[in-house]
């Protein structure tokens, strides 16, 4: 049996390990998720705990601090043992709680990217208001020359291929421009801030060309069905993209590149969110923008209710009370 100063020379020096490992347990038990690094350091830890457990139950039975030691042994247990989520499980946890959280964090930037798109979409009416034969900076001869003889270049979609190969086509263009956004947040967000001026400045100087030749109102008809989800969904891609350069130029973590890794882990979901959108969008966009049977009414029904509900599910008041 080891003498009495021994065994608190060994109850001193494990204290401050065993103090990180309860708040470790903690900082576990409230997440959803861990990475990698998180699982394996727990596995770790649950095997030094295992040992030290032994060694007090030989040379201090009976004590609070072998006690203690049992309980924080049992919930490490529970914790690593624990059924993995999948899933409905997984999926309405990542509505309730993975999409909301993300989605909180970005806020300000969504809306910084909203108010840039926005500047960008008025600075390029301007433009072509202004000065007309700019617009050949933003469109093509083809639908330059389509719109001066009085024909949107949407017209006829559906009767030059079929609906389902023009709605993959869509979804497809709809993707690469936002991942392009996200990705381009890699140089520092500068990326980012160009795509969505651009898109901006594309959108006002093309409403600004068709209004010219009394075509505003059509154009508007074609996009307000998928135009909100799908203008949205660009700016969230924005803000994850600033997000990521923000993590490289103010790294919160001890390296730039965990910061980065941290960041991209938390915006995940959100990215995974904006994919599913898309998929909507891209069949709106093939099957009823370019639709003449759809009236007005029913395309703002359509394009405002998709809206709603996206930052409904986004918010996370759909199913957070579901979720124990």
């Amino acid at each position: 049996m080891a003498d009495a100063t021994d065994i608190r020379q060994w109850l001193i020096a494990r204290a401050g390990a065993w103090r990180a490992m309860v708040q470790d347990v903690e900082l576990l038990r409230s997440q959803r998720h861990a990475t990698v690094d998180e699982a394996l350091g727990a596995v770790e830890a649950y095997r030094g705990l295992a040992r030290d457990l032994a060694t007090a139950r030989r040379v201090a039975p009976n004590t609070r601090t072998t006690a203690g030691l049992e309980a924080l042994y049992r919930q490490l247990h529970v914790l690593i043992n624990r059924r993995p989520r999948g899933g409905l499980a997984a999926v309405r946890a990542l509505l309730a709680f993975d999409i909301p959280n993300a989605t909180r964090e970005l806020r300000a930037r969504i809306l910084g990217m909203a108010m840039l798109m926005g500047v960008s979409a008025f600075a390029g009416w301007w433009l072509v208001a202004t000065f007309p034969t700019l617009i050949s900076i933003f469109a093509s001869e083809n639908m330059i020359e389509q719109v001066e003889q009085g024909h949107l270049w949407t017209e006829g979609m559906i009767n030059i291929m079929p609906s389902s190969v023009l709605s993959v086509g869509i979804l497809a263009n709809n993707i690469v421009v936002s991942v392009l956004a996200f990705c381009a947040g890699i140089f520092l967000g500068l990326g980012t801030l160009y795509l969505i001026a651009m898109n901006g400045l594309m959108l006002g100087a093309a409403f600004a060309f068709v209004h010219q030749h009394g075509l505003a109102r059509a154009l508007f008809e074609f996009i307000i069905a998928h135009g909100p989800v799908e203008l949205s969904v660009i700016c969230i891609a924005g803000a994850t993209g600033v997000a990521l350069g923000e993590s490289i130029i103010r790294p919160t973590l001890d390296s730039r590149r965990d910061s980065f890794q941290a960041c991209a882990h938390r915006v995940a979901p959100v990215l995974q969110f904006c994919a599913v959108l898309l998929v909507g969008c891209g069949f709106i966009e093939g099957f009823i923008s370019p639709d003449n049977r759809f009236p007005m009414a029913s395309r703002i029904t359509i394009g405002v209710g998709y809206w709603l509900i996206m930052w409904a599910l986004m918010s996370g008041r759909l199913f957070a009370k579901k979720i124990d």
